[in-house]
C-alpha cells in the first residue's frame, strides 16, 4: 500500500448515519478474489435507479457533477457498521476517496481502513456537524496530516487520534503483515534462541 503522511483534497458531505456495510457495497457484488472491480458497486442502491447499474440516480450525491473527483468523504456516526466485509473499505478507496470523516466508526471497519492505506479520521460531532454546515456553504477543501495528527480547516485545526502503531502503518505504507516482515530477522533470531523443549 502507499505511505500516506499528509492528504488535501474536496469533501463530499454524505449526511447520513449508520452507514452499513451491505449499503457500501452489497453482498450480490462480493463475488470477486482481488481487491478491484468494486468501485462501480459502491453504495449501488443509492447511485443507481436500477439494478444493473446502467441508469445513475442524478439526485444521489456522488452523482452530481460538483462532486466529482472529490476524495474525502464525511459522514455522521457508525459509518461502516454490520458485517466485516473488506469489500466495503476496498470499493470506497478504489473509489477515489482517500480519508473518511466521522463522529464514530464500527471497529472492524476503522482496522480494514487502516489496513489498506486509507484513513478514518474521527472527530468531535460538534466539529462534524460544523464542517456539514460549511459544505453547505460551498465547496470545502481540507487538509489532513498525519504527521501533526489535525484536520486542516483554513486556519482552524481540528485534532484526532491514531494509536503509535497505525500512524506508523499509514506512514511507512505497510500492513501488519508488511510490519512482521520488517522484523522477521529479530523473529528468526528469537526462534533460533529458544530451548529445545519450547
Amino acid at each position: 500500500m502507499e505511505k500516506f503522511s499528509q492528504h488535501t483534497g474536496s469533501v463530499v458531505p454524505f449526511d447520513r448515519a449508520n452507514i452499513d456495510t451491505d449499503q457500501i457495497i452489497p453482498k450480490q457484488f462480493l463475488q470477486k478474489t482481488t481487491r478491484t472491480g468494486f468501485a462501480q458497486h459502491l453504495f449501488h442502491d443509492w447511485r443507481f435507479l436500477d439494478d444493473d447499474g446502467l441508469q445513475p440516480d442524478p439526485s444521489f450525491i456522488l452523482n452530481k457533477p460538483e462532486y466529482q473527483g472529490v476524495s474525502i468523504l464525511l459522514a455522521r456516526e457508525n459509518f461502516g457498521c454490520g458485517s466485516s466485509r473488506e469489500h466495503a473499505p476496498w470499493a470506497i478507496q478504489e473509489f477515489g476517496f482517500q480519508v473518511v470523516m466521522a463522529s464514530s466508526f464500527a471497529d472492524i471497519f476503522y482496522g480494514n481502513c487502516i489496513n489498506i492505506g486509507m484513513l478514518p479520521v474521527v472527530l468531535e460531532e460538534s466539529v462534524i456537524d460544523d464542517l456539514f454546515n460549511q459544505t453547505a456553504q460551498g465547496p470545502l477543501e481540507l487538509t489532513v496530516d498525519i504527521t501533526k495528527m489535525v484536520v486542516i480547516n483554513g486556519d482552524k485545526q481540528y485534532p484526532f487520534t491514531l494509536t503509535e502503531f497505525q500512524k506508523y502503518c499509514l506512514e511507512n505504507g505497510v500492513d501488519a503483515v508488511g510490519w512482521t516482515l520488517e522484523i522477521s530477522d529479530k523473529i528468526d533470531s528469537f526462534e533460533h534462541n529458544l530451548p529445545a523443549w519450547q
